[in-house]
């Protein structure tokens, strides 16, 4: 009577670990970025396989790891959403009309109409020209005596400007 091939046997299991531990891992790592996270999960899926040994066949061997790897990847993500959603439940909420939140919101404004101020005479009448007045690019050339790629360019300055002072803020 035959034995049944499975991958407990020793020779076996290491045959699959040599052929599949590779793949596996970059299989996970293409799906997280992150080498540790597929390199731990690659190992737990060999530790189901080899838990679950008597149950695989050696051909088989391949899509039980996959499965396995793919399922604890999941897993993985699933746990983070859930931690995400604890994390973010239980933080401190900022009401919008705090004292807190009414000073920053002045010093803000008041920063950012600074570096309005900051700009150039050009860049900020074009600037409050289209953002503040809501006039198209058309309308402000016409207004400036300009063309639209000049006044693209100087709301486009304007913006970058500002990005950058904002970004301190």
């Amino acid at each position: 009577m035959e034995e049944k091939t499975n991958v407990c046997k020793e020779h076996m299991y290491d045959k699959v670990y040599r052929e599949y531990a590779e793949t596996i891992r970059n299989f996970i790592y293409f799906k997280c970025s992150d080498k540790d996270k597929a390199h731990d999960i690659a190992q737990e899926a060999f530790i189901k396989l080899w838990e679950n040994c008597k149950k695989v066949p050696p051909q088989k061997a391949k899509s039980f790891l996959y499965t396995v790897a793919n399922n604890l990847f999941l897993n993985t993500v699933a746990h983070k959403k859930v931690v995400l959603k604890y994390v973010e439940s239980h933080q401190p909420r900022v009401e919008k009309h705090s004292p807190q939140f009414l000073l920053e919101e002045k010093e803000y404004g008041e920063r950012l109409q600074n570096a309005i101020a900051n700009l150039t005479e050009i860049q900020r009448t074009a600037f409050l020209l289209s953002r503040v007045e809501g006039k198209k690019y058309r309308e402000i050339a016409e207004i400036l005596n300009i063309s639209e790629k000049a006044t693209s360019k100087r709301i486009h300055d304007a913006l970058e400007a500002l990005r950058k002072t904002v970004e301190k803020i």
